[in-house]
């Protein structure tokens, strides 16, 4: 059951630039995170985006509909108080990254993951200095530490300010959307569009849909989905 939604009790969204960034004020008063916190975006962009979020919302106000406040929150309230376990779980992902297993068949299946996840191994090779080892099946392919510490250096570490916080929390985000850090990088890197980085994370499901038919209880689901990484893409794209 979905949860009982609270009733829109403000009639007027904006922003200003405050000591915590550009804050996002309703009726003049900022608005606060789940942990009170001032919900306060580095660039003026974002806080604008956030805010039309907040404008967007008739009667009441539902959270499911705006992805780009819940990221804010969670980078605001979570990955800012602990950045470098944030950091490491992205890292975690390099060591069985989405685009390392490969099926061995159908040819189709095999073409489509080699079309989109070549090229951004290739890029990783070539800009990162990470060369990483393919495997076909889910059995874990140990990947050579080089690698994994080449591709680990374009993840955010130094903190020393919410542009950084917030790619951090946008690479995260995206990294869990996709189940790949490669991707996530690739993305925040300007090599893919969301669009792009989306698709190379759906390819295995996607053939299935194509050999078994739709599955619309999925496909609402990845709906909701691809709206967070739509935000997260909006935050790494305005930062980069």
């Amino acid at each position: 059951m979905r949860p009982r939604l609270r009733a829109r009790f403000y009639r007027d969204v904006a922003v200003s630039e405050t000591p915590d960034g550009f804050a996002i004020l309703l009726d003049g008063r900022p608005v606060r995170t789940p942990a009170r916190k001032v919900l306060a975006a580095p660039s003026r962009r974002l806080a604008e985006a956030i805010a039309a979020e907040w404008d967007a919302q008739r009667e009441t106000i539902d959270p499911a509909q705006m992805p780009l406040t819940r990221l804010a929150n969670a980078i605001i309230d979570g990955v800012a108080a602990t950045p470098g376990p944030v950091a490491d779980e992205v890292e975690k992902f390099l060591g069985s990254d989405l685009l390392f297993y490969r099926a061995e068949g159908p040819e189709g299946l095999v073409a489509r993951q080699a079309r989109h996840w070549d090229p951004v191994l290739d890029w990783a090779r070539e800009m990162l200095g990470a060369r990483f080892v393919l495997t076909q099946g889910v059995i874990h392919a140990r990947q050579p530490d080089a690698a994994i510490k080449a591709a680990a250096q374009a993840i955010p570490r130094e903190m020393s300010s919410a542009r950084e916080i917030w790619r951090l929390g946008a690479l995260n985000a995206v990294t869990s959307l996709t189940g790949s850090a490669l991707l996530a990088l690739a993305l925040a890197a300007g090599r893919l569009t969301e669009d792009a980085a989306w698709g190379a994370a759906h390819v295995d499901e996607d053939w299935n849909m194509q050999t078994w038919g739709r599955d619309e209880i999925a496909l609402t689901r990845r709906a909701a989905r691809f709206a967070e990484m739509q935000a997260a893409a909006l935050v790494l794209a305005e930062l980069r």
